[in-house]
């Protein structure tokens, strides 16, 4: 009789217990549906905004490229004035002036349009070491030009990952270019591109002598229109960024202000 009791009882607090936790569990669906469906309408929104955007952003171009265009013609036209040289000159120095921001304009846009607009990635299984030789081939003018000594060290043997070579190397030129710009003012100009394979990734430093990156302003780099150049877009960084995340891979940078920096791309390999 006892034990029969305590077995119902037993029961009966069992049912007790069940209901509040499976209200709780109920309500915690419907959160994270209800949060769920906030994030897709935020994702529908930004890409609404995205697309937007970009649009605007070509329509911009083609307008933009008239005034070059007339700019220039403008230029043509005032040489076959019959002026005094002082006028001409003036009115010369205002149409370069004129070309001048019509150009640094056009390269924002290019710059906004490859950051915004939709990255599709053609891969293939390839060699690093030959796509940095190739980049390594084309830079090396720059360097020269600039009288900056540009080093390569690859492994011997073969180093294959799955990219897309023509937007790796771009990220890659980025970040060559920001390196040459960085040592603008150094005495001593190396700029080293160094391969190395740590256990199922490649590692890819860009090391230079430049200027070097404080550490509290190493993560703001990457972020959207910060520039530590004059006349930057700061595009640059984060569209690089962009390519070597797409490409399931992440950068790392180690600087001291005043030593130079290097910057790690990390790809995994195939």
């Amino acid at each position: 009789m006892f034990s029969g009791t305590w077995l119902i009882t037993g029961i009966a607090l069992g049912a007790v217990s069940v209901l509040p936790f499976a209200l709780w569990r109920h309500k915690r669906d419907v959160k994270k549906l209800e949060d769920a469906m906030k994030r897709a309408q935020a994702s529908e929104r930004m890409a609404e905004i995205g697309n937007m955007t970009s649009g605007l952003a070509h329509e911009i171009k083609n307008p933009l490229s008239t005034v070059g265009l007339n700019a220039q013609l403008l230029a043509e036209d005032v040489e076959q004035l019959d002026i005094k040289q002082d006028e001409m000159s003036r009115i010369t120095k205002r149409l370069e002036s004129l070309s001048r921001e019509v150009e640094r304009l056009r390269g924002i846009l290019d710059d906004f349009l490859q950051f915004a607009g939709r990255m599709k990635l053609d891969c293939s299984v390839q060699d690093l070491r030959l796509v940095l030789e190739e980049l390594e081939d084309f830079y090396h003018s720059q360097c020269d030009n600039e009288g900056i000594v540009l080093r390569m060290q690859l492994p011997d043997a073969s180093v294959m990952v799955d990219i897309d070579a023509p937007l790796l190397k771009q990220a890659i030129l980025n970040l060559l270019i920001n390196a040459v710009q960085a040592m603008s003012e150094s005495i001593d100009k190396e700029l080293m591109i160094r391969l190395d394979v740590q256990k199922h990734e490649a590692q890819l430093h860009i090391i230079d002598t430049g200027s070097g990156i404080d550490q509290a302003k190493v993560e703001e780099i990457f972020h959207p229109y910060v520039s530590t150049k004059r006349g930057g877009t700061g595009l640059g960084l984060p569209t690089t960024h962009r390519i070597i995340q797409e490409h399931g891979g992440h950068i790392n940078v180690d600087s001291t202000v005043g030593q130079g920096s290097d910057f790690v791309v990390c790809l995994p390999l195939s």
